[in-house]
């Protein structure tokens, strides 16, 4: 049983089973980001807010509460909660933007990843749930009182946790198949108190056909949840059949974990029916019963902007995406659909005693791997649970509970994301132009090239919900110890054609990918070669394959960023971040520039790596030796200009 999620690992590696397909993907705060900034000012924060999140639809992504989704966000599942006091459901964290906060941006909850696997066989979360009404004004007023110097205000400041009033909630998933998803939601009254809790599962497809037919989406036709005699949900999306997508790839993209074509490849989709008459690209799902052992309401919506309540505009349907918050606080039952949408929930009303604790049951499953009898019988769902919970357990073995929690946090922490910088800039034929200046002035314009569409690893999933770059070399290191072939594929996709500038610059991150971050990746590249295998058996074809591109970044360095060619370095937030006096990815005020010790000590260290990397090609191809002369006689050549420049020393 120990080996049973490596030969998983093992499943997915070669591609007989597509075990990473479902994962905690689902963002944790799509609203505020840059990818949905269409402002001509570039303000995400004000474009797009927390209030807007419930009404208007995203573009690029989903969010949502302990949530699941698969590797292209199509389908995705997560938790709304009431607690019968709060003016909205809560269906996704809060926090204060960067105007807000008196430290910047900042999640205001009380949340914690508990536990998960590499192919994601098992994962567990818990979410703290006030029982008074969550404090949104008060934290926003409050800490906008406060000033720089001053404590942030916190959620446990506000005294909506005093003597234990909240709901604990603790989300768990499972894997029966590799599209056969066990959710168990369960929520426990930790206060003094008879207390009572709206609990909404909710599946949705993303919005990909509100935004006109030039935009770059691959679905065929509009997806649909629709609600069967049986009280299953028949889930219906041309282009989630896994069987029978195919595609075309060269023997090297086998480091990309994507299952999915690449922006350059070829799909043929071919939708057929199988053998026993179950359409591949049909999922089922499934609502277990309610406290009182009852069956659960289910209710549709569409996930389509609320136009009235936002703009004062018409709604293309009554069925909006905010319907659930109208339905369940207001009573307002014209606003759902009962039969049929793009978004459904079970609404299960709990009524707990202190220290009671009630499970919720949800399945989601292909139709060909559907379980056999009742998908919610002991035998069929808890002894699957359990199985999975044994075996992370035995992968994990000898590690400590910090560790393995820490690793928790680094799994639940890929996401999504998808950004393609020309569709961006232009705007969608569906949607109000953006501004002319766009085109000309936009955020990250020089960036076109830019396609991304990718399972990434992120700093976090609320207050960074996009890729670093360098943070992501860092966690790599880590990341290799549980799944080796994700931290190669995360390496590689960065230095990828379609990421990588054709300049040679890696992006930084979405507020600016053309901002200047240490030149970590070459290190990470080795750490996670070394950690490929025994010496002598270890992947040296993924280290050519990176040695390759990162010789283009570190010309890219040398062009770019040694002003007077004399081995002096200057870049942006390199180790300092953004605490500087001046910010040193922009012209100084005083003119000139600065002769950054920091920049020229991290090419140094760049050029060690390099050469490193060269001696052990070398070992397998010759003519390597000529770059690893050509490393070490850098490096000599920056250690002369640290220790004297114009015959000053700089130590």
């Amino acid at each position: 049983m120990a080996g049973l999620e490596k030969k998983r690992l093992k499943e997915d590696k070669v591609r007989a089973r597509n075990w990473k397909r479902w994962g905690p993907y689902l963002s944790e705060r799509q609203w505020g980001t840059v990818r949905e900034d269409y402002s001509e000012n570039g303000d995400c924060w004000s474009h797009f807010t927390h209030d807007q999140a419930r009404s208007r639809a995203y573009r690029w992504g989903e969010d949502g509460l302990l949530g699941v989704t698969d590797r292209q966000c199509r389908l995705c599942l997560a938790l709304a909660l009431w607690n019968g006091k709060d003016p909205i459901l809560k269906e996704r964290l809060y926090g204060l933007t960067g105007h807000q906060g008196n430290h910047g941006e900042d999640v205001k909850e009380l949340y914690y990843y508990l536990d998960n696997t590499p192919t994601h066989s098992y994962m567990k979360a818990l979410y703290k749930y006030p029982q008074a009404e969550f404090p949104y004004a008060e934290l926003e007023t409050e800490n906008a009182r406060r000033g720089v110097q001053d404590l942030e205000y916190e959620i446990l400041d506000t005294g909506v946790f005093d003597d234990s009033r909240y709901f604990d909630v603790t989300a768990e998933y499972c894997k029966a198949g590799p599209n056969d998803i066990l959710g168990r939601y369960t929520v426990a009254n930790r206060g003094p108190e008879r207390a009572t809790v709206h609990v909404l599962p909710q599946l949705w497809y993303r919005n990909v056909w509100d935004w006109g037919e030039d935009c770059e989406a691959y679905m065929e036709m509009k997806p649909i949840l629709q609600k069967e005699k049986s009280g299953k949900i028949r889930c219906e999306c041309s282009t989630l059949g896994a069987v029978q997508e195919r595609y075309r790839l060269n023997s090297m993209d086998r480091y990309v974990e994507e299952m999915e074509p690449r922006p350059r490849d070829t799909l043929l989709l071919q939708h057929q029916t199988s053998a026993n008459g179950h359409d591949e690209g049909v999922f089922r799902f499934e609502f277990g019963p309610g406290q009182d052992d009852q069956a659960v309401p289910v209710i549709f919506t569409e996930n389509s902007t609320n136009y009235e309540r936002l703009y004062g505009g018409k709604n293309k349907s009554r069925h909006v995406k905010d319907a659930f918050h109208d339905y369940v606080i207001h009573d307002m039952q014209k606003k759902v659909n009962l039969k049929y949408g793009t978004k459904c929930a079970g609404h299960y009303v709990l009524n707990l005693e202190p220290g009671q604790e009630v499970v919720i049951k949800v399945r989601l499953y292909q139709c060909l791997e559907a379980p056999q009898g009742d998908a919610f019988s002991e035998e069929n769902f808890d002894d699957m649970f359990e199985q999975r919970i044994l075996e992370a357990d035995m992968f994990y073995d000898q590690e400590s509970r910090i560790a393995r929690q820490a690793y928790a946090g680094l799994l639940w922490s890929k996401q999504f994301y998808f950004y393609i910088l020309k569709e961006w800039l232009r705007g969608d034929s569906n949607q109000p132009p953006p501004p002319d200046s766009r085109l000309q002035w936009g955020r990250n314009r020089e960036w076109q090239h830019l396609f991304n569409r990718d399972v990434i690893s992120m700093p976090d999933k609320w207050e960074y919900p996009w890729y670093a770059s360098w943070d992501l070399a860092f966690h790599m290191i880590p990341m290799s110890r549980l799944d080796i072939q994700f931290a190669k594929s995360q390496l590689v996709l960065l230095l990828r054609e379609w990421y990588m500038h054709p300049n040679g610059q890696i992006p930084a991150y979405e507020f600016a990918f053309d901002d200047v971050n240490p030149p970590v990746h070459a290190y990470a590249v080795l750490k996670v070669y070394k950690a490929s295998g025994l010496k002598g058996t270890r992947d040296e074809q993924f280290l050519a394959r990176c040695f390759h591109k990162l010789v283009l970044n570190f010309t890219w360095w040398i062009n770019r960023k040694d002003v007077e060619g004399k081995n002096i370095f200057s870049g942006g937030f390199l180790g300092l971040d953004n605490i500087g006096v001046f910010d040193r990815s922009k012209p100084l005020p005083t003119g000139g520039f600065l002769a950054q010790a920091d920049a020229t000590a991290w090419m140094g260290f760049f050029c060690t790596i390099m050469l490193e990397i060269s001696l052990i090609l070398a070992h397998r191809e010759p003519i390597y030796q000529d770059m690893a002369s050509k490393f070490f006689e850098h490096f000599i050549g920056i250690m002369d200009a640290m220790n004297s420049v114009d015959g000053v020393g700089m130590c």
